[in-house]
């Protein structure tokens, strides 16, 4: 009887049981203890402030290694920190809630002729969640999000609330954005935002050797291209498509200002995992399907093409196989380099590449977590695995093999992805985390804020004093 009496009386009295949060690959399930979905800075600073245990932060959990949560954690969910908060149309800003969606700021800022500066390539992203992982498009003269953030406001461990930019509290400012979380709660964001522009689509197709050159001499300095990235063609590695999309006069052949958020994406991702299966399938794509895809020009808003929905490449079932991301960044000069090396262990393991793109970034202005301290391409692997303990850990040996490939060169991996990499691999692809560290230490003495990125490289040395962390960790290239 007593045990009935509990179970009717603590969730009157609040207490909620534990639950799992999970990312969208649905490979990382972690129970933690409490979900709360605050919808005021107030609230968390509350929360923080009063937490006696620790605290993970999460939005759209797109990351796919549980970047957004620890076990036993206090999780903040954001997604109902979801306003603009202000929008001048004139100076082209916007300051919103971390919890908004890129979509939202984009039906906001539409009716003006605005659009975003600098996002991922779609748009169900939270804002918070896209500065915590530093995101970055196919914006040709562009790079990291940070190059578009105005400022910031964070929750810091003990409940108070900073506000930062390059030039204020900008130890924050650069510690937090690319911080995965590990500083405190990103709560509000300016962004400099742009004009909504025609764009037409153009392709080319060629050898991926020629590849390098193509872009150097052709895109990289075209200020007339707003978009780009080309697709290189598994299972040879050997043919790039570069999809370019230029601004116009042209008239619209679509008077869509945005994707419709309803729009079903039904024959898309049946496509991919059937492509992805079908001997031969992989060929077919790049000898035929693509290129009759985008053989077309057609000519739409920019808003438009930055609106898309994640929903066009979701799979009917993630039980058994899921779809992955990884990603890698090179420096401009190593890409052919690279490129045989990153074959040479996909051959190897035989991994289930659907596709790699090729995007470039110019470099941070300085956070500290950069992945592109310099001139980079970035080479996003979308790869299918089985999802029992053995797909896994296969997985995981041929990530390390291609993270130390991309080390070789002098490239770096890209954080918010399946966390396989070695410890010594990681400090060698981001030598300033001895300095974000020291920082959260500072910031976060007690290690309120915890995910399972930073479980697995920062937890270990937290009893380390400050001066220890200094002569242990790789010291900074």
């Amino acid at each position: 009887m007593n045990w009935l009496v509990l179970a009717l009386i603590l969730p009157l009295a609040g207490v909620q049981a534990s639950e799992i949060v999970n990312d969208v690959t649905r490979l990382n399930p972690i129970r933690v203890d409490q979900v709360v979905r605050p919808d005021s800075v107030g609230e968390i600073r509350k929360l923080v402030s009063e937490a006696r245990g620790p605290v993970s932060i999460g939005g759209g959990r797109y990351s796919m290694g549980g970047q957004t949560a620890s076990e036993g954690t206090l999780h903040l969910d954001m997604r109902s920190m979801n306003r603009v908060l202000e929008l001048d149309v004139e100076g082209k800003r916007i300051r919103v809630q971390a919890g908004i969606t890129w979509r939202d700021i984009q039906e906001a800022i539409d009716p003006h002729d605005l659009s975003v500066r600098i996002m991922q390539t779609y748009s169900n992203f939270t804002v918070g969640g896209s500065l915590s992982v530093n995101v970055h498009g196919r914006y040709i003269g562009e790079g990291p999000l940070v190059r578009s953030i105005e400022s910031i406001r964070v929750v810091l461990a003990d409940g108070s609330l900073v506000d930062a930019s390059p030039t204020k509290n900008s130890e924050i400012f650069f510690g937090a954005i690319g911080g995965y979380g590990g500083l405190g709660v990103i709560v509000e964001a300016t962004l400099s935002l742009t004009k909504n522009e025609k764009i037409e689509r153009t392709r080319q197709r060629m050898p991926a050797k020629d590849y390098s050159h193509y872009f150097r001499s052709r895109i990289r300095d075209d200020r007339n291209v707003v978009f780009q990235n080309a697709d290189l063609y598994p299972p040879f590695f050997k043919t790039v498509n570069s999809v370019e999309w230029r601004r116009t006069e042209k008239p619209l052949t679509s008077e869509e200002r945005l994707i419709p958020r309803d729009r079903k994406y039904l024959f898309q991702p049946r496509a991919i995992r059937t492509l992805n299966h079908l001997p031969g399938g992989k060929i077919l794509r790049s000898a035929l399907i693509d290129p009759l895809i985008t053989a077309k020009s057609p000519v739409v808003w920019r808003n438009h093409e930055a609106s898309y929905d994640v929903a066009e490449l979701e799979p009917p079932s993630r039980e058994k196989t899921t779809f992955v991301l990884q990603e890698y960044f090179v420096p401009v000069g190593k890409l052919n380099e690279f490129i045989p090396r990153m074959r040479k262990v996909f051959k190897k393991h035989r991994a289930r590449v659907f596709n790699v793109s090729i995007r470039h970034a110019l470099p941070d202005p300085g956070t500290l977590l950069a992945w592109a301290p310099e001139e980079v391409f970035a080479l996003v692997v979308y790869y299918e695995q089985g999802t029992d303990e053995r797909a896994k850990a296969r997985v995981a040996d041929w990530t390390r093999e291609l993270i130390s490939e991309a080390l070789a060169v002098n490239g770096r991996y890209y954080l918010p992805y399946q966390i396989h990499a070695t410890p010594e691999q990681f400090h060698s692809a981001y030598p300033r985390a001895q300095e974000f560290f020291l920082l959260k230490k500072k910031l976060d003495p007690t290690n309120k804020f915890r995910n399972k990125l930073w479980d697995r490289y920062f937890t270990p040395i937290l009893s380390k004093s400050n001066q220890d962390i200094k002569t242990r960790l790789p010291a900074s290239k």
